[in-house]
């Protein structure tokens, strides 16, 4: 059956959407001529604006039964011939499923998944165990199904208006406009165990301002918890700083923020993906989870991670209560890590 129109499920966690751009841009350049619209959350919309390789976004809400009814009879209207589910969850088949949209792509998890897709692709395994691939490389899997890939490059763009916000919002915070900074982005949406510890996060900053003239600029998500730890970050650092404590919630500002750092120094969350898309040097803190989902495009990234025996757990909360794999990662590390990546 050719496709001639095809939504694209989008993953939810802002790094995994950012992840998912090759799958789109090669969707785009193998399917020049069918209509491809982007299935996500709303906020997503103002993450991928000035993105070429599709048409329309529909904006995913509500994740109860009236909802799941009602946006189906809403996909069905728009006559959709095949739907390309990049998550794993159950929920992100359903929709494609009860639209009666006739082909359905996506991962066959488990029995359930398995039912509502009509071209289940397995996991990656070997000898017979699910493996930890990139979430690139895993996701353009899926859409070679329909097309070959077309490189593994991510893709954000900035436009003017936004990087004008962007460059108001510093200036009024004390960044002067030909000032180079260091932004940092020191929560984590997926859990406490993601977080470096704010005392580490305070050496860091002080030591590469000092070392390297870099202001330190914190830029955290417009959420009560995030403005917390950014608080707290904030306290631990010595010396001259800039803290956003009241962040812009557009996802289009936040892009032309990381687009104007010179480095960038995160816990392993979406502003890590976003800063590699817009090619920002970054230094990622890596605690509960694998490294091997985002092990791609490392050329400009220093990874950072302690080999302790209990990771990687994926857990939220650390089992064990003492944060063992982040709290014994040293700010020298960071540092050094800073000196490699703005000495090249």
């Amino acid at each position: 059956m050719a496709t001639e129109r095809l939504l694209v499920r989008f993953p939810n966690p802002l790094g995994d959407a950012v992840m998912a751009t090759p799958a789109l841009r090669a969707l785009r350049a193998g399917l020049p001529h069918v209509e491809i619209t982007v299935m996500a959350l709303p906020h997503h919309e103002g993450l991928l604006r000035g993105n070429p390789h599709f048409d329309d976004f529909f904006a995913y809400r509500g994740h109860n039964t009236r909802d799941l009814f009602r946006r189906a009879g809403q996909i069905r209207e728009r006559g959709f011939d095949t739907a390309v589910v990049l998550p794993d969850s159950l929920r992100a088949a359903l929709d494609p499923f009860v639209a009666r949209i006739p082909r359905r792509i996506g991962y066959a998890r488990d029995r359930l998944r398995l039912g509502l897709l009509s071209d289940p692709i397995a996991p990656p395994t070997e000898d017979g165990k699910r493996v930890p691939i990139s979430m690139v490389e895993r996701y353009l899997r899926l859409v070679r199904e329909l097309t070959p890939d077309a490189g593994h490059a991510l893709d954000l763009f900035v436009d003017d208006a936004s990087a004008q916000r962007a460059a108001e919002r510093l200036a009024e915070a004390g960044v002067a406009a030909d000032e180079a900074i260091l932004l940092v982005t020191p929560g984590a949406a997926f859990g406490v165990s993601k977080l470096w510890p704010p005392e580490h996060f305070g050496h860091a900053c002080d030591a590469i301002r000092d070392r390297h003239g870099l202001l330190p600029v914190i830029a955290p998500a417009p959420s009560a918890e995030e403005i917390a730890i950014a608080r707290r970050v904030s306290a631990a650092i010595t010396g001259r700083h800039v803290a956003l404590l009241e962040p812009d919630p557009s996802l289009e500002v936040f892009k032309a923020i990381v687009a104007r750092a010179s480095l960038v120094l995160t816990n392993d969350t979406g502003p890590r993906h976003v800063a590699v898309a817009l090619d920002r040097p970054v230094i990622t803190l890596v605690g509960p989870n694998d490294p091997r989902h985002t092990a791609h495009l490392l050329e400009r990234q220093r990874v950072l991670f302690e080999d302790v025996a209990c990771r990687p757990c994926n857990a939220k909360i650390c089992p064990i209560g003492d944060h063992r794999c982040l709290v014994r990662l040293p700010p020298d590390r960071a540092i050094a890590a800073a000196d490699e990546l703005l000495g090249a």
